[in-house]
């Protein structure tokens, strides 16, 4: 016997059911259509249906949603009446309009059912909230658990996918299952398999791997759209309510803080939602995207909820902790350190994979001591230095000249490396009591940032190298006559360096006295006049050259400072006075243009952009180096100024020519902070005198009395 259904149709396959059938179900969805449409032919309204719906799962969903609610193809949910309408629409209709988003106003894309009509995917996420069953966190609801409560994206993601990992045992996500006798592996553990990939023709870990054309992650296909704000054809990292946006600039609309036309903060703007956003999340009424769920700031997060900043301090309180959870005090300075770097990302960077960090590790765990003799017999001498140099700044070990120490280690080695033991002798005698000792008097005279070891160096050297030339032709340091240092100086190549030895050596009798030339003043080029204004003018003005690099050329072309002098100047040695800024380069406080003190105070507030993680802030240096709690290198800053055209030593010199010439020595010395022989050799250079200098004076100044 035919089953029918209660309209008289005939059932599909011999079925018995007293509800409506799939013909009776079409019949009423076009009814419903003509009667809200008057205009539309039947035809064409049974055609939109048809193609809308063309299951009976679709038709059976259709029909549940009318019988929910007649003004279903006005809000366009579910998604399959938001099909309807746009194919209604397309045959002509002209009551129906593409149903959009009631929250954010997209069109064209699923919308489905809320109390506040048809919404799309992510809005209706955030309107159908309630508190998460397994994290307790009011967000938006991804589902059920097994028990039929709400949990959250997260949690479902975790309850679901997470396993034991059969390598490092942590419950994580499974990458591999496992099969054939091989464990689950985690997202953590696995390692893509290595071939030759047919795109870039590296050697890297592949899709496909066993496959003829294996293709690594960089050059498998992505599926790319236009940018809704560059334009561009790029893969979307986000699908925002202007449409999908490249990863460029959704860091950047993330990272972006403008004034809110509603509150006047400045907050991240994004309603109404594009470029063209005027208000905050709060005044919108939505809940703030990508905000740190530590400190609250909307940024782009870096992992887990947080922040780039909340993460590295959460990174760098856990490496500190040892793995119990407590900084120690002596390390909470090295924390704040680690903390303040000027790029979360550089700092977070160091702390997975530098070197220097694993050493850090080791010393809060107890397993290396926090001592200067632990770091110097450590296996990566380069890591703990950089280290060394962190503690040190941060107060955890004491202060040590490092370019002593290492003069010293330099020397062990040096004598070690000496066959003859009556050449050790006199160098160990020579190096001890002469030039170490003269070192460490001059370090505990004149505190630096480090000792000038080179020439020390130098002197020590070419006395072995003196003393194994005597050795190749066969006589002693006591035999040998001023016909053998002559030759020495003449043919060797040896310069000045000897002069010290050998008056040491005369001096306790160890050789005979010998005649030395005078020495001689090193003589160099000089830039005009007219090109040292040039630059000067240059460096004032262009805005695109690093505020830095603009001081320190400013001080060698206006002050004929040198790198080292400029390299060891202190934020202290800057000042105010009213709205003049002042530098102490000797003894007494000198003004300087009014552009150049701005550079200055630049310096001061903002720092150098570029500086060693663990960098205590604010430093005491004006032109800080990588190095944490050191100054620039000469070289470096000498080489910086190369690069943007300033010749340093020709420039110096034209400066201080030019000084000389206006000023007396006495001045020069005093107020450039040089010796006073040299002041007086540059003054003679220039051609100056007290007399030149009171009569330019004479014509300068206003003698008018009360002017």
């Amino acid at each position: 016997m035919t089953a029918r259904c209660p309209a008289g149709h005939e059932l599909p396959g011999g079925r018995r059911q007293a509800a409506a059938c799939p013909k009776c179900r079409r019949d009423a969805l076009i009814r419903h259509v003509i009667s809200v449409d008057g205009t539309l032919p039947a035809s064409a309204a049974a055609a939109a249906v048809d193609a809308a719906a063309a299951t009976p799962a679709a038709l059976r969903e259709l029909a549940a949603a009318l019988a929910t609610g007649p003004d279903m193809l006005r809000h366009g949910a579910p998604p399959v009446a938001g099909r309807l309408a746009a194919e209604l629409i397309a045959r002509g209709s002209v009551s129906f309009t593409m149903p959009a988003c009631a929250r954010c106003g997209r069109d064209g894309i699923p919308l489905y059912r809320t109390a506040g009509g048809g919404m799309c995917k992510p809005c209706t996420a955030r309107v159908r909230t309630a508190s998460c069953a397994h994290c307790a966190e009011i967000k938006a609801i991804a589902g059920r658990d097994a028990s039929g409560q709400c949990i959250c994206e997260r949690c479902r993601r975790r309850d679901r996918g997470h396993r034991q990992c059969g390598r490092c045992g942590r419950e994580a996500p499974i990458a591999v299952r496992a099969r054939d006798g091989a464990p689950d592996i985690c997202v953590n553990c696995y390692r893509m398999p290595g071939a030759v990939c047919n795109g870039c023709g590296k050697y890297r870990p592949c899709n496909f791997a066993g496959s003829s054309r294996p293709v690594c992650p960089s050059c498998s296909p992505k599926a790319t759209a236009r940018c809704a704000r560059c334009g561009q054809d790029r893969p979307p990292q986000a699908r925002w309510p202007e449409g999908p946006v490249c990863d460029p600039c959704y860091t950047a609309a993330l990272r972006h803080r403008a004034r809110c036309a509603g509150c006047g903060q400045d907050r991240r703007l994004v309603f109404p939602p594009g470029p063209e956003a005027v208000t905050c999340a709060d005044c919108a009424g939505l809940p703030a995207m990508s905000a740190c769920t530590s400190c609250g700031i909307e940024d782009k997060l870096y992992e887990k909820g947080l922040c780039a900043r909340c993460s590295l301090r959460q990174h760098a309180a856990g490496l500190l902790s040892g793995g119990t959870g407590d900084v120690p005090a002596p390390m909470s300075a090295v924390l704040e350190a680690i903390c303040a770097a000027r790029n979360p990302h550089t700092a977070l960077n160091w702390l997975r994979s530098g070197a220097s960090a694993v050493i850090l590790a080791d010393i809060a765990a107890g397993r290396t001591a926090a001592t200067h003799q632990a770091l110097d017999a450590h296996p990566r001498p380069r890591a703990a230095g950089f280290l060394r140099q962190m503690l040190t700044a941060d107060g955890v070990l004491p202060p040590r000249d490092e370019e002593l120490t290492r003069a010293e280690q330099w020397l062990a080695g040096l004598l070690e490396s000496l066959a003859v033991p009556e050449h050790r002798r006199l160098i160990r005698a020579f190096a001890t009591w002469q030039v170490m000792r003269r070192l460490r008097q001059n370090s505990q005279a004149r505190p630096r940032h480090q000792t000038r070891t080179a020439s020390a160096r130098n002197s020590i050297s070419a006395a072995a190298r003196l003393l194994a030339w005597l050795d190749g032709r066969g006589t002693t340091l006591r035999q040998c006559r001023q016909a053998d240092i002559d030759e020495w100086l003449t043919t060797a190549g040896a310069g000045d360096g000897t002069r010290d030895f050998l008056a040491w050596a005369a001096r306790h009798g160890h050789c005979q006295p010998f005649a030395f030339p005078g020495r001689q003043r090193p003589t160099g080029t000089a830039i005009s006049d007219t090109q040292r204004w040039e630059q000067a003018t240059r460096l004032l003005r262009d805005d695109t050259i690093e505020p830095a690099d603009r001081a320190a050329g400013c001080l060698v072309l206006l002050y004929g400072q040198n790198v080292t002098r400029i390299a060891a100047l202190t934020v202290s040695q800057v000042t105010c006075h009213g709205d003049d800024v002042h530098i102490r380069l000797g003894k007494h406080d000198i003004p300087v243009p009014p552009a150049l003190g701005t550079l200055l105070l630049t310096l001061i507030t903002d720092g150098k952009p570029y500086t060693g993680t663990g960098s205590p802030a604010p430093g005491k240096w004006l032109f800080p180096g990588l190095l944490p709690g050191q100054p620039i290198t000469p070289a470096r800053l000498s080489a910086r100024l190369n690069t943007i055209g300033i010749p340093v030593r020709a420039a110096r010199r034209a400066a201080l020519t030019d000084l000389a010439a206006q000023v007396p020595a006495a001045v020069l010395a005093d107020a450039l902070g040089i010796h006073p022989t040299t002041a007086v050799n540059w003054t003679r250079d220039a051609g100056a005198d007290w007399n030149r200098y009171a009569a330019e004076l004479a014509r300068t100044r206003n003698h008018k009395r009360g002017e």
